[in-house]
C-alpha cells in the first residue's frame, strides 16, 4: 500500500503537511510504498502500473521490468494486473542491519519510449528477535569487604530490532543482597550493574545464583535472560578506578599497524599485590575489535593491529578492565568509544546499463543511448561524484535521480564519417585529492541509406572492333556506395531506350553484381558508328538510391566489305560492260568505265583500279585509270588489233587484308562508219539514264541546293566582315602556291596564306580544280615545279578525329609531309593525274572525314571527253562515306565554268542502287554543304 502520514482527521496542520509531501513525492517522480519484513510470498505491496500511470495492457509490449541493485529478487510485479508484491522473503536485519531506516531502492524500466521510474519500496520492523545476552552465565567475584551501593557493571542484552522492538526492560530475580540499577539516559557512559544493598558475608553465603531477565517493548513481548553466578571473595576491598568511565578517540581510517590509540592510566589505593593491575579488554569484547585492537597489560595502551576501514565499522567500543592482583583480585571498567574518521580512499564506481545500441544514424538528439549509475562508498564530500563525458562527441549527459545520469544524443550522426565511438564516462569525487573512474561506452552508429551510388566520371568513352564474337566483354562500370552492409550493395542495370527500331537490349547488355557490359551481337560499322546509352547503379537499401553513367561505344570499322561493282547503266542490273569502240579514236580516248563502290570507310573504302593483263597479249592497247576506273587508249587503234577485246580490271581496296572485286569489259572495235548508228543508240540510252536519274535525285537535288545556298549565304557574310576588318600585312603579297600532287601512295601538298592551286603530276599547273577559298583580290603566283610526293606523309590526329565531325575548310587539320615536307593548314584534294588527258582524280587527303562528300566541275581549260552512255564520274573519299562526282558540261553550256564542290552521302549510292534493281526506295533527309569559287583566275 501506498505510504502516506495519516493524523487526526480534526487536525488541520497534520492535514497541510500530509498535502505538501504528496505533491512534494509527485513532483520527484518517485513512489513511497511499505511492506513488513517477514512478509509472505505474494503479500501485496501496491499497485504500481497505476501509480506510474501505465496502462496495463501496455507493460508486456513497453518490456515492462524492474530492477533493484544488490536486492536479489525480494519484490516482483505481476504484468497481468500491474500489482507489486512480495517474492521472497525480507529479513529486515540483514537487509540494513541496525540502520533506522530500511528501504529497497526499484528502478522501473519501460520502453517505446524508455522512461526510468524510482521507486522505494519501506522495509517496517517486527518484533521478531528476541533480546540477546553476549553470554547465558556471568560470573563475578566480589569481595565480602564490599561497601554497600557498590556497583558490578554487567553487559546488557541487545535486540537485532529498531524502534519500539529494541527498547529492553531488565528484571531481576528477586534476592536481598543485590538491586539492579538500569540506565535511562546515555547506555554508553553508565552500562547495566549490580548495586550492592546488603553486606555480604561469605560465610553465609559464598555463591549465588541470580536471573537477569531483557524484555522488548514490542507486540508480542520477546525476553531474553543470562545467570548470574555471584562468588563472594575475601579480603582485597579497593578496586583499581579509571580517571573516567568513557574514553572517546578520532582514529583515521587506513592508519598503519602499531598506531597508537589510546593510553589508559587506573589507580588502586591498595598496596603491594592488591595495588598491581593489569589492564585487558572485558570478555564480552567482540572478536572483530580483537582483531584491530590491541592492548598492553602494563603500560594500559591500546594499539591499531587490524584495517581500520571507515565503509566496514564507523565506530568501535571497547570496553576495558583493570584487574589488581589482591586476593581476591579486584577489578575497575571503563569503555573507550573509537570514532572512525573517513577518508577519501574508495574511487567512484560506475554501473553503466546500455539499452539502445546500435544507434541509427538518422536518430534524432535527445536519443537516450545508455543509463549510467554512479556511487561512492565514502561519506561527506568524499562522497559526492559528479560525473562528465569526453569532449568533442555528439552526446552528453543528463541527471536524471540523485547519482542516475543518461547519456543522451547531442546532435546529428554521420555513419560515413564516424561509424563507431567509444564514449569515456569519468566519475569524480569531491575528496582531496580526489579520486576518479571511467568507464568506456562503445556507440555503433547504424547505417541508413543516404548515399547514392556514385561513379568515377559521369561519362566513358568506348572503342569496339566491329564483327566482334556475340556475348563479348567490351567494358566495365564500376560504382561505389559510402552506405554499409545491403545500402552499399550495388546492382547494375541498362536504361532502357529504343536505337533505331531495335530496343537497346538487343544490343548489349550489363552484368547486374560485376557491371561488366557485354556485346550480345556482332556490331556493325556500317550499320552503327556510334552507340551511345546509360547505365545505372542502384544500391539495395530501403528506399534504394541510384545514379546513371553514360557509355559512348564507338564502333571500330574493319575491312570486311569488298568492293561492289555498280551497274554500267540505270537500268542496268551489273555484269560484263559492254561497248563498242571506233577504230578511229586516238591516243588518250576513254572508251569505258568502272564504277565502284565500297561499304567500308577509311582506307578499307578507298579503291584502286588495275587491268589484268591477258595471256597471250603483249601489249594491250588499252589501259585504266589507277583511281578512276576510266578505260582509256594507250594508242591509235589499227587493224592488227583483234575486233573484241575482252578486258578484266581488278578492283581493290585499301584494306588489312586487301580485298578484290573483278569487273568484266567486253570491247568491240568497229569501222567508223558504224559508230554514229552505235553512238546515236548510246546517246539515247544515255539520255534514258540521265532522266531516270533526274527522277530518282529530285529531292536530294533541292535538299542540297537549299543546304548550298545557306553555306553560301554564311560564306559572304564572312567574307564582308574580313574585308571590313583592317588589312594585315602580307595579305596579297606574293607567295608560293598551294602545290598538291598525288601517287600511288597518297597526295601531299605545300602551303599559301590564302590560295591554294592544284597540278598534275606532270605538265605545268592546271586551274582547273580550285578549293575554295574566302573571297580576296587575287595574287600574283609564280609557276613552280612540283616535288615528288614523300611516301612518309601521316595525317595528324586532328585528321583522324574528324570520322565524327564536319569538314571545314579553315579547321580541318594539318597535312604533313615527311621529314623537311611542307605543312599544309587546309584540307585539300588534287586533280593531279599521269595523263593530263584522262582527268584523274587523286585519293583525296581528308582521310576520317566523315559527313560530306564533294563533286567537282571540270573548266573550260580542260575539257573532258565523255564515253557514250556515262553516268557522271563517282569516287569514294577514303575513311568517309563521301562520293566525289566530277561532272564536266558541253563546252558551249551556258552553265558557270567556274569550280564547285558539294557535299553529300555515300549511303545515297546505295540507295540508286537499290532503286535500280527493283527493291523498295527509301527516302533519306541528307545532310550536305556547298562552296562555290568565286571564279577562275
Amino acid at each position: 500500500m501506498v505510504d502516506s502520514n495519516r493524523g487526526d482527521p480534526g487536525d488541520r496542520h497534520l492535514l497541510l503537511l500530509f498535502i505538501i509531501l504528496t505533491a512534494w513525492e509527485a513532483g520527484s517522480g518517485q513512489l513511497h510504498y511499505s511492506v513488513s519484513e517477514e512478509a509472505k510470498h505474494g503479500t501485496f505491496v501496491g499497485r504500481i502500473a497505476q501509480d506510474l500511470g501505465l496502462e496495463l495492457a501496455e507493460l508486456v509490449p513497453r518490456l515492462f521490468r524492474v530492477a533493484s541493485k544488490g536486492r536479489g529478487d525480494l519484490l516482483e510485479v505481476n504484468l497481468q494486473n500491474g500489482i507489486l508484491f512480495v517474492n521472497s522473503r525480507i529479513d529486515r536485519e540483514e537487509l540494513c542491519g541496525r540502520s533506522l531506516e530500511c528501504s529497497i531502492h526499484l528502478e522501473v524500466i519501460v520502453e517505446r519510449p524508455l522512461q526510468v521510474f524510482h521507486v522505494e519500496v519501506e522495509v517496517k520492523d517486527i518484533n521478531d528477535n528476541p533480546p540477546v545476552f553476549p553470554g547465558t552465565q556471568k560470573n563475578l567475584f566480589i569481595a565480602e569487604s564490599r561497601l554497600l551501593d557498590s556497583r558490578f557493571p554487567l553487559e546488557g542484552a541487545s535486540d537485532a530490532d529498531i524502534g519500539e522492538n529494541s527498547l529492553l526492560t531488565y528484571r531481576l530475580s528477586p534476592n536481598e543482597y543485590f538491586s539492579l540499577d538500569v540506565p535511562t539516559t546515555d547506555e554508553q557512559v553508565k552500562p547495566l550493574g549490580l548495586v550492592l544493598r546488603k553486606h555480604l558475608d561469605r560465610e553465609e553465603a559464598p555463591e549465588m545464583f541470580l536471573l537477569l531477565m531483557a524484555t522488548d517493548r514490542g507486540k508480542p513481548e520477546l525476553t531474553g535472560t543470562a545467570q548470574l553466578l555471584v562468588t563472594v571473595l575475601d579480603a582485597n576491598d579497593n578496586a583499581p578506578a579509571f580517571n573516567r568511565t568513557l574514553y572517546a578517540v578520532k582514529l583515521p581510517e587506513n592508519v598503519l599497524n602499531g598506531t597508537l590509540v589510546i593510553k589508559l592510566n587506573a589507580f588502586d589505593l591498595d598496596e603491594d599485590l592488591n595495588g598491581d593491575i593489569i589492564y585487558s579488554f572485558s570478555s564480552d569484547v567482540s572478536p572483530d575489535v580483537k582483531s584491530k585492537f590491541y592492548i598492553d597489560s602494563i603500560s594500559g595502551e591500546i594499539i591499531a593491529i587490524g584495517h581500520i576501514d571507515f565503509e566496514e565499522s564507523k565506530t568501535y567500543k571497547i570496553r576495558v578492565e583493570a584487574i589488581d592482583k589482591g586476593f581476591p583480585p579486584l577489578a575497575g571498567h571503563c569503555t573507550v568509544l573509537v570514532e572512525v574518521v573517513d577518508a577519501n580512499d574508495n574511487t567512484p564506481e560506475l554501473t553503466v546499463t546500455s539499452l539502445s545500441l546500435p544507434i541509427s544514424e538518422d536518430a534524432q538528439p535527445g536519443t537516450v543511448i545508455t543509463l549510467i549509475n554512479v556511487s561512492d562508498r565514502d561519506s561527506g564530500a568524499n562522497g559526492q561524484v559528479t560525473c562528465t563525458v569526453t569532449p568533442s562527441v555528439p552526446f552528453k549527459l543528463v541527471s536524471t535521480f540523485k547519482n542516475y545520469y543518461s547519456l543522451v544524443l547531442d546532435s546529428a550522426l554521420d555513419r560515413e564519417r564516424v561509424a563507431n565511438y567509444a564514449v569515456v564516462v569519468t566519475a569524480r569525487d569531491g575528496g582531496s585529492p580526489s579520486l576518479s573512474a571511467t568507464a568506456s561506452v562503445s556507440v555503433e552508429v547504424a547505417d541508413v541509406n543516404d548515399n547514392a551510388p556514385a561513379f568515377a566520371q559521369p561519362e566513358y568513352t568506348v572503342f569496339v572492333k566491329e564483327n566482334n564474337p556475340p556475348g563479348c566483354h567490351i567494358f566495365t562500370v564500376s560504382a561505389r556506395d559510402a552506405d554499409a552492409q545491403e545500402n552499399a550493395l550495388v546492382s547494375y542495370s541498362l536504361v532502357e531506350r529504343r536505337v533505331g527500331e531495335r530496343a537497346l537490349s538487343s544490343y548489349v547488355s550489363v552484368h547486374a553484381e560485376s557491371g561488366k557490359v557485354y556485346a550480345l551481337q556482332p556490331l556493325d560499322h556500317e550499320e552503327l558508328e556510334l552507340l551511345q546509352f546509360q547505365v545505372s547503379a542502384r544500391d539495395a537499401g530501403v528506399p534504394p538510391l541510384g545514379s546513371n553513367v553514360t557509355l559512348q561505344v564507338f564502333v571500330l570499322d574493319e575491312n570486311d566489305n569488298a568492293p561492289a561493282l555498280l551497274p554500267p547503266g540505270a537500268s542496268g542490273a551489273g555484269g560484263a560492260v559492254s561497248q563498242l569502240v571506233a577504230r578511229s579514236v586516238g591516243a588518250g580516248h576513254v572508251v569505258a568505265k568502272v564504277r565502284a563502290v565500297d561499304a567500308d570507310s577509311g582506307y578499307n573504302a578507298w579503291l584502286s583500279y588495275e587491268l589484268q593483263p591477258a595471256s597471250g597479249v603483249a601489249h594491250s592497247p588499252f589501259r585504266v585509270g589507277l583511281y578512276t576506273g576510266e578505260i582509256s587508249t594507250t594508242r591509235a587503234l589499227d587493224e592488227v588489233d583483234a575486233p573484241r577485246q575482252r578486258l578484266l580490271v581488278l578492283v581493290k581496296d585499301h584494306g588489312e587484308p586487301v580485298l578484290v572485286s573483278t569487273a568484266t569489259v567486253l570491247l568491240s572495235l568497229v569501222d567508223s562508219g558504224q559508230a554514229p548508228k552505235a553512238s546515236s543508240r548510246a546517246s539515247s540510252g544515255a539520255l534514258g539514264s540521265e532522266a531516270a536519274l533526274v527522277d530518282v535525285n529530285v529531292y536530294l537535288i533541292i535538299a542540297i541546293c537549299a543546304v548550298s545556298s545557306l553555306l553560301v549565304l554564311t560564306l559572304l557574310l564572312y567574307t564582308a566582315l574580313r574585308c571590313s576588318a583592317p588589312p594585315t600585312e602580307g595579305a596579297c603579297e606574293p607567295g608560293k602556291p598551294t602545290l598538291v600532287c598525288s601517287s600511288a601512295v597518297g597526295s601531299w601538298s605545300c602551303s599559301q596564306q590564302r590560295r591554294q592551286r592544284v597540278c598534275s603530276g606532270e605538265g605545268p599547273p592546271k586551274t582547273d580544280l580550285m578549293a575554295f577559298s574566302p573571297s580576296l583580290p587575287p595574287c600574283p603566283v609564280p609557276e613552280v615545279e612540283p616535288r615528288q610526293p614523300n611516301p612518309d606523309w601521316r595525317y595528324s590526329a586532328s585528321l583522324r578525329a574528324g570520322m565524327h565531325s564536319s569538314v571545314h575548310l579553315e579547321e580541318a587539320g594539318i597535312l604533313r609531309a615527311g621529314p623537311g615536307g611542307p605543312d599544309q593548314q587546309w584540307p585539300t584534294v588534287s586533280s593531279a593525274t599521269p595523263e593530263p588527258e584522262a582527268g584523274e582524280v587523286s585519293p583525296p587527303v581528308g582521310a576520317g572525314v566523315n559527313s560530306n562528300s564533294w563533286t567537282f566541275k571540270y573548266g573550260p581549260g580542260n575539257p573532258k571527253q565523255s564515253g557514250p552512255g556515262e553516268l557522271p564520274d563517282k569516287f569514294i573519299i577514303p575513311g568517309s562515306p563521301a562520293i566525289i562526282s566530277i561532272r564536266q558540261e558541253p563546252t558551249n553550256s551556258q552553265i558557270d565554268k567556274s569550280d564547285f564542290i558539294t557535299f553529300g552521302k555515300k549511303e545515297e549510292t546505295k540507295k540508286k542502287k537499290k532503286k535500280k534493281k527493283g527493291n523498295k526506295t527509301q527516302e533519306k533527309k541528307e545532310k550536305g554543304n556547298s562552296t562555290t569559287d568565286n571564279s577562275d583566275q
